[in-house]
Formats: C-alpha cells, sequence, structure tokens
C-alpha cells in the first residue's frame, strides 16, 4: 500500500489504536471510559466559540483573523485580481509558506503586533507574522507584485531574513529556525526544478500547484484525499533526511515495532501532520475559485500536540512510566511516533461521539469542523489550565519541521 496517503494514515492508527487497547503498546495505556469526558470537553468548548455551532474549517485562515479583523479578506478584497485563479494562486502561495513556517513556536517567541501592538503567541502569532512577510513582498521577485511566492527567492532564503520578519531576537528566540529556513529554501529548489507543476502559466512559484489541482478536478470536483496525495508527492523531496522506502521520501513517517506487516513496509507509521494541515488550508481557496471540495472527512485529524495532549489531560491516554512525562523526547521515538498515531485514531472517536450528541452526520458536521471547533481549543485550554507555560504533556523537542 501507498504510505503517501490519508488512508494509510488512517488505517495505521486505527492499527496502532487496537493494540493499545489490548494493552501491548510499550509506552500508553489507554482508558476509553475518559472518552466521554473528552468529548463533553470538546463539546463544550466548540458551544463556548459557535454557540449556532457554525463551525469554520481547521486551517491556516483561521490564524489570519484577530479579534474579528479578518488581515487577510482586507488584504484579498482591495486587490485587483485578473480573475478568481489569480487570486487562489496567491492564497496557495501563501497557505504553503505559513503552513510551512507553523512547525510550532515554542513557549517564549511572541509576534509584537504593528496594527493593535499586542504580543501574540504560537500559532497565531506565526500566521500574523508570515502574512505580514508576504503582504510586505518578502518571498516576491517582482517588487510592484508583492503577493506572490517566488522559487528563487525561496531557494535563497536565508536565516536572517526570517528572523527579521518572525521579530526573532535572543530576548525573543523562536525553536527550529534554521530547520524552518532550510525547509523553505528546499521548497524553493524544488518548485523551480518542476516549472510542468508549478509553472504552467507564470515564473514557478507554489502557488502554480492550483493549476495542477484544477486539472485533476472532474466535473469541477476535487476530492480532498486528492489535495494531500499531490501534496506528499510533488513536496516529499523537501522534507530533511528521513525514511525513504524504493528511493521516495516518505516525510512524516516513522518507524514503530508495534505497526508489522508482511511486505516493506514493515513498521512504518505515516502521519503527514504539515501536509494534511496544509490540505485543509487548501480547501478554501479552491472553494472560492469555483472548485467544489468533496470527501472532506477522508483526511485525518492532526497528530499534533493540542489534538495529542487532550487525550492525556483528559486521562485517555497514561503514561506507563510517569517518569516519561518529565523527559525530553525526539519527535521520531516510539513514545512520540505512539502518540501522535493514537491522536489521529482517537480524534475519529471523539468525532463519533460529537456527531451523535449533536444528532448531525459526517456531511453537516466533518472533521474538519470538529478540529477547528473543537479538539484543538480543548487541548489548548486544558494545557494553559495544567501548566504554566501552557506546554504540551509530553516534552517533544522540536526541528521546526513536524511540530
Amino acid at each position: 500500500m501507498t504510505l503517501l496517503s490519508a488512508k494509510a494514515v488512517r488505517e495505521r492508527a486505527h492499527r496502532m489504536l487496537a493494540i493499545g487497547l489490548e494493552d501491548r503498546l510499550p509506552n500508553f495505556r489507554i482508558d476509553l471510559d475518559r472518552m466521554d469526558g473528552a468529548v463533553d470537553l470538546v463539546l463544550e468548548t466548540t458551544r463556548n466559540a459557535y454557540p449556532s455551532f457554525d463551525v469554520p474549517f481547521h486551517s491556516r485562515w483561521r490564524h489570519f483573523v484577530t479579534n474579528g479583523d479578518n488581515r487577510w479578506a482586507a488584504i484579498a478584497d482591495r486587490t485587483g485580481w485578473s480573475d478568481r485563479a489569480a487570486r487562489a494562486r496567491a492564497e496557495f502561495d501563501l497557505a504553503i509558506v505559513s503552513v510551512f513556517l507553523d512547525a510550532g513556536a515554542g513557549p517564549s517567541w511572541r509576534y509584537r503586533d504593528p496594527k493593535t501592538g499586542s504580543a501574540i503567541g504560537r500559532s497565531e502569532g506565526l500566521g500574523l507574522a508570515s502574512l505580514a512577510m508576504f503582504k510586505g513582498g518578502a518571498f516576491s521577485a517582482a517588487p510592484l507584485e508583492p503577493l506572490r511566492v517566488d522559487a528563487g527567492v525561496l531557494a535563497n532564503l536565508g536565516v536572517a531574513d526570517l528572523e527579521r520578519g518572525m521579530q526573532v531576537s535572543d530576548a525573543n528566540p523562536l525553536v527550529g529556525m534554521d530547520g524552518r529556513a532550510d525547509l523553505l529554501r528546499r521548497l524553493g529548489r524544488l518548485v523551480a526544478s518542476k516549472p510542468e507543476i508549478f509553472g504552467s502559466r507564470d515564473m514557478p512559484r507554489p502557488g502554480g500547484l492550483f493549476d495542477r489541482l484544477v486539472m485533476l478536478a472532474e466535473g469541477g470536483n476535487l476530492p480532498a484525499p486528492t489535495i494531500l496525495t499531490e501534496l506528499l508527492q510533488q513536496l516529499g523531496p523537501i522534507w530533511p533526511s528521513r525514511l525513504t522506502l524504493g528511493g521516495i521520501a516518505l516525510g512524516d513517517c516513522w518507524r514503530h515495532p508495534a505497526l508489522t506487516t508482511a511486505d516493506a513496509t514493515n513498521g512504518l507509521v505515516p502521519l503527514h501532520k504539515l501536509s494534511q494541515w496544509l490540505a485543509y488550508s487548501l480547501i478554501e481557496p479552491l472553494q472560492t475559485s469555483g472548485i467544489s471540495v468533496t470527501d472532506i472527512d477522508g483526511l485525518t485529524g492532526l497528530a499534533e500536540y493540542r489534538n495529542g495532549g487532550l487525550f492525556i489531560d483528559t486521562g485517555v491516554l497514561a503514561f506507563r512510566d510517569a517518569a516519561a512525562a518529565q523527559q525530553e523526547h525526539e519527535v521520531s521515538s516510539q513514545l512520540v511516533v505512539e502518540w501522535r498515531a493514537l491522536t489521529v485514531a482517537l480524534l475519529d472517536r471523539v468525532a463519533d461521539g460529537l456527531r451523535q450528541r449533536l444528532g448531525r452526520d459526517a456531511t453537516s458536521m466533518p472533521l474538519a469542523k470538529i478540529l477547528e471547533g473543537g479538539t484543538w481549543a480543548a487541548g489548548r485550554r486544558l494545557a494553559r489550565e495544567r501548566r504554566p507555560d501552557a506546554s504540551p504533556p509530553v516534552k517533544v523537542i522540536s526541528d521546526g519541521t513536524v511540530f
């Protein structure tokens, strides 16, 4: 089976959960009796934020809105686009770069918003910082056309360029800066090397992927899992040297001994967190351009620390070794891989429970809305209540390219 798909992520995550329910995992115990409490919290959190349950999709676009001020809409609505496709290419450019800069900020970093003077941390701060860089033409090769990302500019992006745009200093450190800059340089080189994918109508740019996806739409319909598959296949080589299979880079895919198979994928656990976050974030630009995105629930929940923290902080997951909660863990460690895979499978269980209580189905309440409403917000809420720095319950050593 291909590991570069949402289907593979879901299938292997649920296998990990099944093994855990037999109490055969090395790092975590699972207590499904605590799941009702987790669903209650997600339901309450969603209702507080969206009383009518008119929840938007979980995507990068939410982080461009602060206190009701939609920063990107304000920019886009006063820009004279030549057509809807031109706007979509710009939105693809912005989403791709912004998501790849979103691998966790750490507890200390803050972005000082010039418009309000507020100091904003974590994903919201990263989102506003990346939007400000994009608006200012930091990624454009054309001074008169700032709202674009050009492959050549990305390929030569230095750490200092990013630090300036992200307001990084000794007093305002941001974890994983070298990894972020390297990822964007890799992206630039890759996009430049594939003009047939990224430059069919323009100089090569990440936003050229919009035209590729439009070609793959049938009758104006595009399944969301196809977006992810294209991202994984076209952008796979940008990820730092990790696992490969048959010469193909597997991206956010790791080893865990519990996942045994009889083929070459033995022990491999695909998760594709940032790529799925990006896939979710490309849905709205596609919809705005006139493409109907279908099978949104074909994507999975995101194996990141807010969703994963929700299950530890509600007691659904418990460390076998209590000392592990105080230790730092590499992203590739068995414990982190196990935690992340269980998170994906348990998010499906939360979604089922939430829909059951609301009398909704997957069409009216897709996972993308449950994540936003939702599991991510509930995980963050618990982190704030339980730890002074709102850190996750697992201490993960970030390289700036996963979390």
